[in-house]
């Protein structure tokens, strides 16, 4: 069944209810106000998440032998034995399972992150995910996945904690990174712990994100490294992400996320979908509540979502201290608790643990039943033999207690330790810098500032551009109000996902480089104190002045535990640009940042050229001055839209107020996610507003077209709105996957330079009748072309049954609309060069697509409107 599929089987076992603070007081009302996509919404609805018993077992599919020995494996043990297999325990990695000797089990190392093995030295750091968002590219995406596994298993880590697809990024303030207002007992509970992600998923779009994840998830796994899918799911703010205490003593519990059937699988779930079927040994579930209830003890989401819909065989461990009960949890999904102890240091081992020696009291009692725990641990060993790592696997680094936060002397078990500091490098700074280069997105260049000629006098500027001053670790707790590490480039996020870097290129040190090889002695001369700079201090600093080029180095500290407060650079860097602008009329701006920036410099005349770099890792320099000087055609396109002011955001705020800072209410957390599907992109175009650079839009030093685009239907005969009945395999309804129907067009470099660029392919979906709002378009394909002046190649998108349907909350399914789907092919989500449409439940292709169908009224989200009408897509632009 889906997420809410039926009212009155609901209502029969709904959990306990919880009131909420802040303007939903009155659940009939709210969603009529500008957040609103949509009808009314109705909170009481979603104050509690249906549960879904039993968990489902594992069948092995897909993985038949290891499964059979992990059977074989669970057969062998006791009973205390079987709670070590699922709980976690102090051990020189961020999270441990016990060795087993008599069994030649050596235990599991869980090691972060996503972009870096943290808890180790010699070690690369790489782009972070939304550098590889930025680069569109998929074979990229899933070597950055190979050559990252490979460094980690030399370290001797059975799983990567990563990648991430959620926070998706519902909004622009949000994300797992992002400084901002949090509370004051917030930060003293989590003090004393250290989590295990920096930087947030890849992109808002789930059909990128999920390509993506899939990609990253099958080259970690190519080289016998487990892959933990995370986080799980509807985690899309760090504010009150974790429960607080009041300031009269009360436990104040986590956000909780509040999502509609439709937009929790059409948006939510969808990357999952490409998670699963591409085989993730592991999904972590996030701190946040979702319909009210914790999501690591919602069975809805992890046994009637992960489990039951998209078949998922793997196991469900949790986030960091995001276990808040035992037999609960275990029923609802869960199956293994991490870091084992209820406090964060303590042993599972320990009585003070939901898991560990409480497994067998509750299989004892009956509040478990022991199929229920051997399953598992088949789970979590399916894997483990799958992938090998029963076969020579590497001992854990040597080194590694000595930069963990427990010590050998903490655990309880002897752990297997190899020899200390092994260089796992490798070649892997070519990749690095690679797809730095390919994360890169070129946003403005007037009269063709770049790529850059041979400057004499090269101005560079900002608090960006010079190497780090406060170390090569990013994982100490800043000073909130400094947002970070003031000087000094920054190659990735801060917090506890970071990377150790063993070096880092700073853009200073590879612009004096790149310079000297242009043999005409040029002058590189340089300011990176933003306030010198914003007072005005470069009279009599630079001269000659102004420079033949002004480069201004910005960037946006990110680290875990914080929401943004604003979306301008850091530091002050507005006023740096237009400092330097001002005695500069080629000042070309260059921002390191973990996602959206508003640009209020985008128009000033001498700023000739912006460069969004993301977060490029260590060879962040090369992969910025590859670009600037031309050795890399930039082919970066932005996963995400830069509107022109911070407030173009709010229609899906950061849930927080001076009411819930003090809120003595337990349940006061609440965040509606009323905007529904329409987040990024998909907003914009609805309401018909206008933005700087769209999703999508990037620009490059040659030129593109494509030709018309055709259909062509693949399937042979009719098809039916509904897939076939069929058994659930990981990644859901088998048919789902089938290929309908293939999207062709030609590509051609019309330019005189080789590049790349990256054709995108939307959707307009038919309007579902008595339904949520439908968005205008939708991503439905994309690929990397590289060209040679001149050349031309055709491209060709695969339409799966999933991307051409909707999800019917009554019927409970994925469902392909009756009316026309339109096709939209270009360069960007409003760059589109070639439209048509085709019908498939009535079998015909072709046609011109002249526009948007309308939306619908329906009252609410269980009973639905029978009476339609007509309407529009398109409203007023919004007035600036």
């Amino acid at each position: 069944m889906g997420f809410f599929a039926d009212k009155m089987l609901a209502a029969a076992v709904l959990l306990a209810t919880f009131g909420a603070v802040n303007a939903q007081q009155n659940t009939t009302t709210v969603g009529t106000g500008p957040n609103a996509a949509g009808p009314p919404w109705n909170h009481s609805e979603y104050e509690h998440s249906p549960e879904v018993f039993p968990s489902p077992e594992s069948t092995g599919r897909d993985w038949t032998d290891a499964f059979a020995q992990a059977s074989d494996f669970v057969n062998q043990l006791t009973a205390e034995e079987k709670t070590l297999l699922v709980t976690g325990t102090p051990g020189p990695c961020v999270g441990n399972i016990a060795p087993i000797p008599r069994l030649n089990f050596s235990g599991l190392c869980l090691q972060d992150g996503p972009l870096a093995i943290r808890i180790a030295s010699y070690a690369s750091v790489f782009p972070a995910g939304v550098s590889v968002a930025a680069s569109w590219d998929r074979t990229l995406a899933k070597q950055r996945g190979v050559e990252m596994a490979e460094e980690f298993r030399g370290k001797g880590a059975n799983v990567l904690l990563g990648p991430v697809a959620g926070p998706l990024g519902r909004s622009g303030y949000g994300g797992r990174s992002w400084e901002g207002m949090i509370l004051e007992n917030h930060i003293a509970l989590e003090a004393e712990l250290v989590f295990e992600e920096t930087v947030h998923g890849f992109s808002p779009e789930p059909y990128l994100t999920g390509k993506l994840f899939a990609d990253t998830i099958e080259g970690i796994q190519s080289t016998g490294v487990q892959a933990c899918a995370k986080h799980y799911i509807g985690y899309e703010q760090e504010t009150q992400r974790n429960p607080s205490v009041s300031p009269d003593g009360n436990t104040i519990e986590s956000v909780s996320s509040n999502i509609d059937d439709r937009t929790m699988h059409e948006l939510y779930l969808w990357p999952w979908y490409d998670a699963i079927k591409s085989g993730a040994a592991s999904v972590m579930c996030s701190y946040n509540r979702i319909n009210g209830t914790y999501a690591c003890q919602n069975s809805k989401t992890m046994n009637g979502l992960l489990k039951g819909e998209l078949g998922f065989q793997g196991y469900v461990m949790s986030d960091w201290a995001g276990t808040h009960s035992g037999v609960d949890s275990v029923n609802a999904g869960l199956e293994m608790d991490m870091p084992g102890g209820i406090s964060f240091l303590e042993s599972g081992t320990s009585a003070h643990s939901f898991f560990g020696a409480n497994i067998t009291t509750a299989v004892n009692n009956g509040s478990i039943t022991e199929d229920r725990v051997d399953d598992m641990i088949r789970r979590i060993m399916t894997p483990y033999f799958y992938l090998g790592q029963d076969e020579a696997y590497p001992p854990v680094d040597g080194g590694t207690y000595g930069l963990n936060y427990w010590s050998e002397s903490d655990a309880d078990f002897n752990f297997t330790l190899g020899p200390s500091n092994v260089d796992v490098r490798d070649d892997h700074a070519k990749l690095i810098r690679e797809l730095g280069a390919a994360g890169v997105v070129l946003l403005k260049n007037v009269d063709n500032a770049l790529p850059l000629k041979a400057p004499k006098n090269i101005g560079v500027f900002g608090n960006d551009a010079g190497d780090l001053t406060d170390g090569l670790y990013f994982a100490g707790d800043p000073d909130i109000t400094n947002q970070g590490f003031e000087f000094g480039v920054l190659p990735v996020g801060g917090g506890s996902g970071t990377g150790r870097f063993t070096y880092v290129v700073s853009p200073l040190e590879a612009i004096k480089a790149r310079a000297a090889q242009q043999d005409n002695d040029a002058l590189v001369q340089y300011v990176l104190n933003n306030t010198l700079i914003a007072d005005g201090g470069l009279s009599g600093i630079v001269y000659p002045t102004p420079p033949d080029c002004c480069l201004v180095f910005l960037k946006t500290w990110a680290t875990e535990g914080y929401d943004r407060s604003t979306l301008l650079v850091d530091w002050n860097g507005t006023a740096v640009v237009e400092a330097v602008a001002a005695v500069c009329p080629n000042t070309i701006v260059v921002t390191d940042s973990s996602g959206i920036n508003v640009l209020p410099f985008a128009n000033n005349p001498n700023v000739t050229a912006i460069i969004a770099a993301h977060y490029p890792g260590q060879e962040v320099g090369n992969s910025i001055v590859d670009i600037l000087w031309g050795a890399v055609n930039p082919s970066g396109k932005l996963p995400y839209t830069i509107a022109f002011e911070e407030d173009d955001y709010d229609f899906a705020e950061i849930t927080n107020s001076s009411a819930l800072l003090a809120t003595e209410d337990p349940n006061a957390w609440q965040s509606d996610f009323e905007e529904r599907l329409l987040i990024d992109y998909r907003h914009f175009d609805y309401f018909n507003e206008s933005v700087l650079y769209e999703f999508g839009y990037g620009l490059s030093y040659t030129t593109f077209a494509m030709g018309n685009v055709s259909v062509s239907q693949l399937a042979g005969a009719s098809v039916s709105a509904r897939p076939s009945n069929k058994t659930i395999v990981p990644g859901g309804n088998p048919a789902l996957w089938d290929i309908l129907y293939s999207v062709s067009a030609s590509i051609s470099n019309t330019g005189s330079v080789a590049g790349a660029t990256v054709p995108q392919l939307y959707l307009g979906l038919p309007q579902p009748a008595n339904q949520d709002i439908t968005p205008v378009k939708v991503l439905r394909g994309f690929e990397k072309v590289m060209l040679q002046p001149g050349e031309s190649q055709t491209i060709t998108f695969d339409l799966t049954r999933r991307d051409i349907s909707y999800w019917d909350i009554v019927l409970q399914d994925w469902v392909i609309g009756t009316s026309s789907i339109g096709v939209m092919a270009g360069f960007s989500s409003r760059d589109i060069k070639s439209t048509t449409s085709f019908s498939p439940l009535s079998g015909t292709n072709g046609g011109s697509y002249g526009g948007e169908s309308g939306g619908r009224d329906h009252q609410g989200s269980w009973h639905w409107a029978t009476n339609e009408h007509e309407g529009t897509h398109w409203g007023p632009p919004k007035a600036k």
